[in-house]
């Protein structure tokens, strides 16, 4: 919105004395490896699901680590060619919107609600990464410090979110250069400890291989219908973790040079992806055996860490964790509030989400994600929150690659200059893909949770998307009003 439309004159540019402007551009002040450091988060997202993986699959999670990182090069060379045909588009969410809107005659536009429906999926899949973490801060500190043993732990996990979403929305409220140098900082403190505690075991000869070759699957593992759809809903929650990177293009319209930024923060965080996946998931497991990873489900780098490092080193460990997930949480935070702006900025959302502060940061949009997570936070169960957002997950990347496709069968789009551009006949592979997402993995993903935990969390999930149907209504509205303003009633 400008001077005129707002009523406020700014004096040019706009000056912000509030916390939050209404101005909605954001602005071009980072590189691609400011963009690599935000978003190097994403390896740590393994860290919750190594023992859980295992617990169905024994060693062949390996592969499962392998293949969906694998899978997230195929989706993001067709996210990197987008990124740079639609250079102010803020990643997945932005590039569904750019593509499925229609040319703004109907006030109700169907390609509109679906390009919007992806991006708030999109949305709903990295949220409650906020809330997951704080929760397991919460619960490590607990584990950690024997003072604290008189609180619950979800009074420590609630502590834990208001300082960590306050810190970061202070912090990344200077711009995303700042959050860049924290996550410079954190990316040495998390990723160098948690590299020496997975090699450690290759040095010291404590890794054995045979943990791995003698245990692929479990001995009632059979290729049935169940044990199939057990699988793919297992590559839906991998996904979730191990295609992730992708948020490394969500910065696009913060990039300086997008067209040449974008595909080098991609991909180097989807070589870093790779080995940490892999390598992890093998150490603990070549380390401590089937029957010892499964013994520590949920930390299963505790022993691995001791193992490495002696008495001292389930406390550097947890010191490690908790640095990872205050990386994580700031990744999750700064990718959601971006997909909150874009959608406003596309019409999908109510306007007051499109406003940023005078950095250039949507501060409002972070501040109404860390009370949605407070609130998550009550519900007290990382596992059914992950479960519930991994049907976000799917649906995003599922309509974002069939974005692509007709992003190269649109004439009018298949003209638009791709300073990068993925192989020839790539809308084939993002088209097979984009069908592997959905209907797929979403079945799949939907099948494991009723075993896991019920239908709780599908429902969750469901009902989450679901909301978005009546917001985007209103939000129709409100930019029918702004057009004719004569048309509000009073």
């Amino acid at each position: 919105m400008d001077s005129k439309e707002s009523g406020i004159d700014w004096g040019g540019a706009p000056q912000c004395a509030k916390v939050v402007c209404e101005s909605s551009k954001l602005e071009r002040t980072i590189d691609w490896k400011q963009g690599l450091a935000i978003a190097i988060g994403v390896p740590l997202l393994i860290l919750p699901s190594i023992g859980y993986f295992a617990s169905y699959l024994w060693s062949f999670a390996i592969i499962v680590w392998g293949l969906s990182v694998f899978q997230g090069f195929m989706q993001n060379l067709a996210y990197g060619e987008l990124a740079t045909a639609f250079p102010n588009a803020s990643g997945l969410p932005g590039f569904a919107q750019n593509v499925f809107k229609g040319k703004g005659k109907d006030k109700y536009d169907k390609g509109k609600l679906i390009g919007g429906f992806s991006a708030w999926s999109y949305w709903f899949a990295w949220n409650p990464v906020l809330a997951i973490f704080a929760i397991l801060v919460g619960s490590y500190l607990y584990g950690l410090i024997p003072a604290l043993a008189g609180y619950s732990e979800y009074s420590l996990s609630l502590a834990a979110g208001i300082v960590i979403f306050g810190a970061l929305i202070l912090i990344n409220s200077r711009g995303l250069s700042s959050g860049a140098t924290m996550g410079y900082l954190l990316a040495f403190l998390s990723l160098a400890p948690l590299a020496l505690i997975t090699l450690s075991p290759f040095i010291s000869g404590d890794f054995v291989l045979s943990n791995i070759t003698g245990s692929w699957l479990p001995p009632d593992w059979a290729w049935d219908f169940h044990h199939i759809l057990i699988l793919l809903g297992i590559f839906a929650m991998a996904q979730w973790s191990a295609c992730a990177w992708e948020t490394a293009a969500i910065y696009g319209p913060e990039y300086k040079k997008p067209g040449s930024d974008v595909p080098k923060a991609l991909f180097s965080c989807g070589i870093v992806c790779f080995f940490t996946y892999v390598l992890v998931q093998a150490s603990v497991t070549g380390t401590l055996g089937i029957s010892g990873l499964l013994d520590q489900p949920i930390s299963p780098m505790l022993p691995l860490a001791q193992a490495a490092m002696g008495p001292i080193g389930a406390y550097i460990s947890i010191i490690m964790l908790i640095a990872a997930m205050v990386l994580i949480i700031q990744t999750a935070y700064l990718g959601s509030a971006r997909a909150m702006h874009s959608l406003a900025t596309e019409g999908n959302l109510p306007k007051v989400f499109a406003k940023i502060n005078k950095n250039g940061t949507p501060v409002f949009a972070m501040i109404v994600i860390g009370i949605f997570n407070l609130a998550l936070i009550s519900l007290g169960t990382p596992t059914a929150i992950l479960a519930a957002s991994a049907i976000g997950y799917v649906c995003a990347n599922g309509i974002s690659l069939f974005a692509y496709v007709k992003a190269k069968n649109d004439p009018r789009l298949a003209a638009l200059d791709r300073p990068f551009k993925a192989p020839t006949g790539w809308k084939n592979v993002a088209l097979m893909f984009g069908l592997f997402n959905l209907p797929l993995c979403l079945i799949g993903v939907v099948y494991l949770n009723s075993l896991e935990i019920g239908w709780t969390s599908t429902w969750v999930g469901f009902i989450v998307l679901a909301l978005y149907v009546p917001l985007w209504y209103y939000s129709q509205h409100e930019n029918d009003v702004r057009k004719d303003p004569q048309s509000q009633t009073v």
